[in-house]
């Protein structure tokens, strides 16, 4: 299924943006990352506990916008991958979300969660 988000120029570079989808009976919390003209989703939730990952509202990145940071336990990760490169989860990584991009407007394409 295919879930609009916003447009393209909503999001910051770098910057980043959380979503609240309805997916069947499910609330699924994602949010997406633009960095360097690319966009990348993710599952806001971190792989050691579960917990959501921003800090603030609509804030998932660390001090200098290199990396995906927990606001738990500050683990990090790589924006393009989602792996885990430091902190309790290393090795593990976030859930990715595959996007459409078309015409400017970002959708999630959700398969199973």
């Amino acid at each position: 299924m295919i879930f609009p988000l916003c447009h393209t120029n909503e999001i910051n570079d770098p910057g980043s943006k959380s979503f609240e989808i309805k997916y069947g009976r499910k609330e699924i919390s994602l949010f997406v990352v633009h960095k360097d003209g690319n966009f990348n989703a993710y599952i806001n939730s971190c792989p050691h506990t579960g917990v959501n990952l921003d800090w603030q509202q609509d804030q998932f990145l660390d001090m200098d916008n290199m990396f995906i940071q927990c606001s738990t336990h500050d683990a990090l990760f790589e924006i393009d991958t989602g792996n885990c490169v430091a902190g309790p989860c290393v090795g593990d990584h976030l859930q990715a979300v595959k996007l459409v991009i078309e015409n400017g407007q970002i959708s999630a394409q959700l398969t199973r969660i």
